[in-house]
């Protein structure tokens, strides 16, 4: 047994966009920050030919031993030269565990201040997660951060405990890609887990191509200075970093157009077509260098793209996603096509309780819309309800709820894999103690 009053366990959602991270029992994630790094590699300013001379495999371990991580948002919106922006997961699988452990790290030192040693942890996974994956993160947990315990729980199952279901379709839309996936009895029915790469990171790359066709310039907020000339009057000067990278500047410009695109972007009560959104009104937003911008059709057109991907091939510069545009599923579609794959008994079940979760679900009007569509769209005996929590904090960290929930259940507690079984069987026992 680890649960109990004495020590709480520690509930981690690594998402692609965001890591949340907190104790089991609370309602909220104590610790949000960015899951993407700074990173600046030293050999490179010292010996910028170090690299082309790096003949043998050690003298690569060594560059990757100079390789600094600045992990968190403060880290993060410090403009330093030559800092690349890395990202650990694609397509949610871990492609680099060296960013991912400095990711912990941060979340348990420098935001949590605690010692993993003391606490079970509960990681949330991606359905699509691999054995490998899984081994991976057991093995890290208990040799690296030697952890009393540790449970690895899909993000679906969690999202749908956190609304008190232990069935559910849930339509986990996040920052990486939209996931809808089938739970029954608070299992995940593997084969009908339906992926589309559309998220909350497209429909920004959207927004800010189609800002900047119009000449808006998006100057990110090292770029420029704003100085006080008279009480409330600024004048802005520019600065010039040369060493920035490509990379910082974007994950910068990012930033700010994701903030436009939350306070001002709402989804379409139809399909969206311009000229019947030609001529509505504009909304006003300031950016941080002062000037206001109007956005207008485009705050339907973006939130549309989740319905209708083809709608990437209209924005001027997001022709390198044309492929996206074509293979890529409208939310209808997909919901449909998973729910006809489940089995006929259960059909009714996963109509009448939709789920939505993650940061870009939480958009306004997604809830009706998606409704909508689905009941012009689904058999006639169908009772589509489309369930949503609240606010959309609660709709942003649902996978988070979930296991904050299921972590501090009395009945959860012997079902931990703990350190002792960890040492008996290895790593690979994972698959048999978090199905």
């Amino acid at each position: 047994m680890y649960g109990g009053d004495e020590v709480s366990a520690i509930v981690v959602d690594l998402g692609s966009h965001t890591c949340k991270a907190g104790y089991a029992g609370e309602d909220a994630p104590k610790a949000v920050f960015p899951s993407v790094v700074g990173a600046i590699d030293q050999m490179d300013i010292d010996d910028p030919d170090a690299e082309n001379n790096a003949s043998s495999a050690l003298d690569s371990k060594k560059l990757k031993e100079k390789r600094k991580l600045y992990v968190g948002s403060q880290a993060l919106g410090f403009r330093r030269d030559h800092m690349e922006v890395l990202s650990p997961i694609k397509d949610g699988v871990v492609m680099d565990w060296d960013i991912v452990e400095n990711i912990w790290d941060h979340a348990f030192r420098e935001c949590l201040l605690i010692d993993p040693k003391e606490h079970p942890m509960l990681l949330a996974e991606p359905s699509s997660n691999n054995q490998q994956q899984r081994e991976k993160a057991a093995e890290l947990m208990f040799e690296k951060y030697k952890v009393p315990a540790l449970f690895l729980a899909k993000n679906a199952v969690l999202t749908s405990f956190a609304s008190g279901r232990a069935t559910s379709l849930v339509v986990d839309s996040g920052g990486g890609s939209t996931v809808i996936t089938p739970v029954h009895d608070g299992y995940v029915l593997q084969k009908a887990v339906q992926s589309s790469p559309v998220g909350g990171e497209l429909l920004t790359d959207c927004l800010m191509k189609s800002l900047e066709s119009k000449g808006i310039t998006i100057r990110p907020r090292y770029s420029f200075k704003r100085k006080e000339t008279r009480p409330g009057e600024f004048q802005i000067m520019d600065l010039d970093f040369p060493n920035t990278t490509e990379s910082y500047k974007l994950y910068s410009q990012r930033v700010i157009v994701s903030d436009i695109k939350e306070c001002v972007c709402r989804a379409p009560d139809t399909s969206y077509d311009e000229t019947s959104y030609s001529n509505i009104p504009m909304t006003s937003y300031e950016l941080p260098d002062g000037q206001t911008i109007e956005v207008g059709a485009d705050k339907f057109k973006i939130p549309d793209v989740l319905f209708n991907p083809s709608l990437i091939q209209t924005i001027p510069g997001m022709e390198s996603f044309a492929d996206i545009a074509v293979s890529a599923r409208g939310l209808p579609q997909m919901v449909l096509e998973s729910i006809n794959k489940c089995d006929v008994d259960i059909r009714r079940e996963m109509f009448s309780s939709i789920l939505l979760s993650g940061g870009t679900a939480s958009m306004q009007q997604l809830k009706e819309r998606l409704e909508k569509d689905l009941l012009e769209e689904s058999p006639q005996a169908a009772r589509v309800k489309v369930l949503a929590s609240g606010n959309a904090t609660e709709r942003r960290f649902s996978v988070w709820i979930g296991g904050s929930i299921l972590a501090s259940l009395g009945s959860f507690q012997q079902m931990w894999f703990s350190k002792s079984e960890y040492e008996e069987h290895g790593a690979s026992y994972i698959q048999r103690k978090c199905p």
